[in-house]
């Protein structure tokens, strides 16, 4: 394993080894506080552009699954066709793994798709910096190489234009009702859950013009980075808005841009949300659930217009998890109902939007 380096903006440096491809990158610095579901988490497209640091110390001991397709084009095990983080952040990695499914490492998947792995970080001490600090730009450089360092950029990147689909994609043609889905970097357990409900997804690009096609309910995905660059896709969602009163469901990006296309405001947060454990209650109940997230902004809840209102709440921070119109069937989530990986106790949420088509 060779020797490398993690530099944050800051000038923090910390050293460890390599387990994955071999070349220096540079990203937005995160954390994630989830115990299991690296290889959901590595192919989600929202990681794209970061490097993903996992504060769960053991990584890597039950391997990584086939990579399948299924008859419908979505991959059986993974969240997209994949890996899009830019680096993975462990503090051991077990190099030995045993798990019924695995058919590989996950330093040799790593190493297959071009994407770097560190070792021997002390993630807490990593986590209690970007705690403090907040998210920020860092470099993965080789030790012999340190002329090859690369720039970070982040802030103002359209990621979701990278990881977005290119063309309309069909699934489920003829199903009986059709769910427009607006791809900001869907994944894929979000096609399965609208897929087994019985329904046909046309699935368009991030900036698509969607409006004179025919569909029935409106779902805007979840999708890496700022959602300020995405104002086609805001534009988009009012003029639907404004056509029609069809029902509109978004998850996490997707809460974001219908929130946007409502007149609210977004803002950074100062370190995100990623993990399976995020209490979140819904507005007006005591009725509160676990969730999976994935974010790095969130709905200013005081910029909300009148004729929308909170319909989550994050009990951690108090921060938006969710809007809702308040005559019309129009309402979003910040966290992830479909989960993979994590819990999936507000999957419900898929059978209420489906009863409203």
């Amino acid at each position: 394993m060779r020797n490398v380096t993690l530099i944050l903006d800051d000038g923090t440096r910390f050293s460890g080894k390599s387990f994955g491809y071999e070349k220096p990158v540079a990203g937005e610095v995160v954390f994630n506080t989830a115990m299991t579901g690296y290889p959901e988490s590595l192919t989600d497209p929202s990681y794209a552009g970061q490097l993903m640091t996992l504060t769960y110390p053991l990584v890597g001991n039950y391997g990584v699954p086939p990579f399948t397709i299924d008859p419908n084009g979505i991959p059986t095990f993974m969240e997209s066709e994949k890996i899009h983080a830019e680096a993975i952040i462990v503090s051991d990695y077990s190099e030995e793994y045993s798990h019924w499914n695995a058919v590989e490492s996950l330093g040799d998947w790593l190493k297959r798709e071009h994407v770097p792995g560190i070792t021997g970080i002390d993630t807490r001490e990593l986590t209690k910096v970007l705690r403090e600090h907040g998210v920020m730009m860092g470099k993965i450089v080789f030790d012999n190489e340190p002329d090859n360092i690369p720039e970070a950029t982040y802030a103002g990147v359209n990621y979701v234009d990278k990881v977005s689909c290119k063309e309309v994609i069909r699934y489920n043609e003829g199903a009986g009702k059709k769910v427009l889905l607006v791809d900001c970097g869907v994944k894929a357990n979000i096609i399965r859950c609208l897929l087994k409900r019985g329904v046909e997804v046309i699935r368009v690009p991030w900036n698509y013009d969607f409006n004179a096609l025919e569909y029935d309910g409106l779902f805007i995905s979840n999708g890496p980075g700022d959602p300020d660059t995405c104002d086609a896709a805001v534009q988009n969602i009012r003029k639907a808005m404004s056509l029609s009163d069809r029902p509109i469901f978004g998850i996490c990006m997707g809460n974001q841009l219908l929130s946007k296309a409502g007149g609210a405001k977004i803002y950074k947060l100062k370190y995100g949300h990623r993990s399976h454990n995020q209490p979140v209650r819904m507005v007006g109940t005591d009725r509160c659930f676990i969730t999976s997230q994935n974010h790095g902004y969130a709905v200013d809840n005081n910029t909300l217009g009148a004729d929308w209102e909170p319909l989550f709440i994050n009990m951690n921070d108090g921060s938006n998890e969710g809007i809702r119109h308040k005559s019309k069937p129009w309402f979003s989530a910040q966290f992830h109902p479909e989960a993979a990986s994590g819990p999936t106790d507000t999957e419900f949420l898929f059978d209420e939007f489906v009863k409203l088509l």
